[in-house]
This record gives structure tokens, C-alpha cells and sequence, in this order.
């Protein structure tokens, strides 16, 4: 007998990352509504585990077997263990809903809750597909996984469009719901952000909070300013916070052949965010591909920075170009480069565009909206699965748009 309001996440891990921001607050915020929740996580608990347990959010890890994150001949024991400890979970725990973000964690553990006859099965979908362009036989899987979703979610627009499109899900079981940002209240002034990060009081301050992969846009990034260094003001500074993914020494090597090291900075993995923020000027985020649909958009619009996008996935959902930000073409540098400039010599214009970003943020993306989509979205479910069984009516809703 699975138990109503139980509703069970799975997902890689609660590091650092978009998804694991998202799911850092949605999760306790649903057990505060009145729901029942738990996370299984495929390759690691993460730093963010701690407080979800604090919380009372049981917190449980695949079993540790290799080394996690890399291709090994141990790789199909750790899929195995994985799938083994998460249909133990599911037996013990018995949720009414099991609710999948990203790739690996819907391949592995969809099967597992088909199997385990968990009444309602929920995927959301985080980015677009040009992933599956490596693993065409993944991608083949997830199609059918699809048939067995009683929702697939996506984050923007742009994400939902190739579910129905490209991938054959239906229209009447794909919803959108964007992310949620909260507004962020940091006790520091600017000058103070400014001094604990070692940077001038009146040099012009760009930041980048994405993890060092290829899809995030870095290498273009690079690129632009390089073709623009000798038009920004002197002293300008570019933060880069993120962990590296990989592509850290491929960046590194990019920035001393430009000869920005001194104008560069890679911060790494960082957990103070709000204070990068409140000491920039400007927030960039210029994926190549794949981007889904930003928290880190969000995180600076909500902190009041105008924003220059690449218009690759939701950005431009996010960003309204020429009002909250500037939205450029996705692969070329020199639009880029000269969005920067632009702003850099315009501080009204910012400001401006910065006040509208913070407003846009709070009425359109704020958590306590994406938190009551959510709440609706399960809600309606639960009560259509009740209802089949004679025990109540279905209930009818919605998700933010329909595709």
C-alpha cells in the first residue's frame, strides 16, 4: 500500500549546481505544506544534504562503489547498487509519487519505480536535448520512459517544446513550471562586498556563477572580452564562480593565451554567491547550447543586476531584451563583447535595467509562485489516482502554461 503525500525525489546529488538549488528549496518548502518527503540521491549526498536532514527530509545515498562521476569498469555495479538501494527505499518507504530530475537519475530509477508500481511518476526535464546527441541509445530509452510518466515537466519554454516536438510526449501530459528565485537580503553595503573579495571601489565588476562544462559558454565568454578588453574601463574584472567539471584547465589555458589573467578570476566552487553579487555590476550567462532555463539568471536579476544572455534555451523568457537585460545571438562573440561595453559605460542604464530585473524576478519567478504550481501539480494528481479508485473526484489544474 503506497501512502498518500509521500512523495519521493531522486536526483544525482545536493552540490552545487541549478537543479541542486532548485531542489534546496522546494523540498522543505513542500514538507512545510503538508507533505511527506524524501530524496534518493545516484552518486552523492552533497554538502546541501545536511540541512535537508536537519529538516526532517530522509536523505539517502546509493552505495559508493568506484569512483564517482567517472567511466570505469565499475561503472554498471555502481547502475546496479544504485537501482538496488532505491527500490529498497521504495518498498520501505512506500511514496505515492516519485518525481526524477535530470538524465542519469530518469534512467536509472524509472525502470525501478515501473517496476515497483509507484502510482505516480513525475520527470522534469532541466535543459534542452542536444545531450542525447552522444547517447543516442539513452535517448531512445528516455522516449520510452516517457509512455510510463503520468507528467513530464520542463523548465522553459524552449525545454517543453522539444518534449512534444522532438520527443512525442503529449500535450496533455507535459506541463512548464519555471524555477523559483527568492530575493536576496544581504546585510553587506557594495564598498564592504567589494573589500572582502579584494576588488577596487570604482572598477567596473562582471560575474559568471556556472560550473566549468562546455555547454556553459565559458571559452565564448573569453573570447568576447578578449575582442573588447581595450574598450572597457580600466581595472574591469571578471568573477567566475563554479565548480570545474572538467573543463577548468581548457579555461585556464584560454585566459593566459588572451592574456586576461590579471582581469580573470576563477573562483571555483563557492558558497557565498549573494556577496559576488552584490559586489558586481553585471551579470553574464552565455551558454552554446543546452541551457534549459538559468537559476543563475534568476539569482542576478533578483539581486537588482541587469543581465546580458545568449538567447539559447529559456534566457530570453527570463530577460526581456532591452528592459531587464540585453539578449544577444548565441555564437558570436563580438555581440557579446559589445553588450558589455555597452553597459559598462552606462551606469543609469543599469540601474534602470537592474530595478526592472529585481521587480520581474519577484512577480514572475519568485519560489512561493513555483512553490504553489508545484503543490497544485501534486495535488491534482493524487486526487485523479483517488479518484479512479471511486474513493473522490478528480481534481483539475494546471501548471504555469500548458506547451
Amino acid at each position: 500500500m503506497f501512502l498518500a503525500r509521500r512523495i519521493l525525489f531522486v536526483t544525482e546529488s545536493f552540490g552545487i549546481g541549478g537543479t541542486e538549488t532548485h531542489l534546496l528549496e522546494l523540498l522543505p518548502s513542500l514538507k512545510a505544506k503538508g507533505f511527506d518527503i524524501a530524496a534518493f540521491c545516484l552518486t552523492e549526498l552533497g554538502k546541501g544534504a545536511g540541512p535537508l536532514q536537519s529538516a526532517g527530509i530522509l536523505v539517502t545515498p546509493a552505495p559508493r562503489i568506484g569512483t564517482t562521476g567517472k567511466r570505469s569498469l565499475l561503472t554498471p555495479f555502481r547502475v546496479v547498487g544504485g537501482a538496488a538501494t532505491l527500490l529498497g527505499l521504495i518498498r520501505r518507504w512506500k511514496p505515492s509519487v516519485v518525481h526524477f530530475f535530470l538524465p542519469g537519475p530518469y534512467l536509472v530509477g524509472a525502470p525501478v519505480a515501473i517496476v515497483a508500481g509507484v502510482p505516480i511518476k513525475i520527470m522534469s526535464r532541466r535543459s534542452l536535448a542536444d545531450y542525447q546527441e552522444k547517447w543516442p541509445g539513452a535517448a531512445r530509452v528516455e522516449r520510452l520512459l516517457h509512455r510510463h510518466m503520468d507528467l513530464v515537466l520542463g523548465n522553459s519554454r524552449a525545454v517543453v517544446s522539444e518534449l512534444v516536438t522532438k520527443e512525442g510526449c503529449p500535450e496533455n501530459r507535459v506541463r512548464l513550471i519555471y524555477n523559483g528565485v527568492r530575493l536576496h537580503t544581504e546585510d553587506v553595503t557594495r564598498e564592504e562586498a567589494r573589500a572582502a573579495l579584494g576588488l577596487e571601489k570604482q572598477c567596473f565588476v562582471v560575474t559568471v556563477v556556472a560550473n566549468l562544462v562546455p555547454y556553459k559558454g565559458h571559452l565564448g565568454l573569453i573570447a568576447a572580452l578578449a575582442g573588447v578588453s581595450g574598450q572597457l574601463p580600466q581595472g574591469w574584472t571578471l568573477l567566475c564562480a563554479g565548480r570545474d567539471d572538467g573543463s577548468g584547465p581548457e579555461i585556464a589555458r584560454a585566459i593566459q593565451g588572451t592574456g586576461l589573467g590579471q582581469r580573470i578570476r576563477l573562483l571555483g566552487e563557492r558558497f557565498d554567491v549573494p556577496l559576488l553579487l552584490k559586489a558586481s555590476d553585471l551579470g553574464v550567462l552565455a551558454p552554446t547550447r543546452n541551457e534549459g532555463f538559468s537559476n543563475a539568471v534568476l539569482e542576478f536579476m533578483a539581486s537588482g543586476l541587469p543581465v546580458v544572455v545568449t538567447d539559447v534555451g529559456g534566457n530570453a523568457e527570463a530577460v526581456i531584451d532591452g528592459e531587464t537585460g540585453i539578449v544577444v545571438p548565441p555564437g558570436d562573440p563580438a555581440a557579446l563583447g559589445s553588450a558589455i561595453v555597452r553597459l559598462a559605460y552606462d551606469p543609469e542604464l543599469r540601474r534602470s535595467m537592474g530595478e526592472k530585473a529585481k521587480k520581474r524576478a519577484a512577480h514572475e519567478f519568485s519560489c512561493t509562485k513555483s512553490l504553489d504550481v508545484y503543490c497544485a501539480l501534486y495535488e491534482e494528481l493524487l486526487a485523479q489516482k483517488e479518484g479512479r479508485r471511486g474513493i473522490g473526484k478528480a481534481a483539475s489544474g494546471d501548471g504555469h502554461r500548458r506547451a
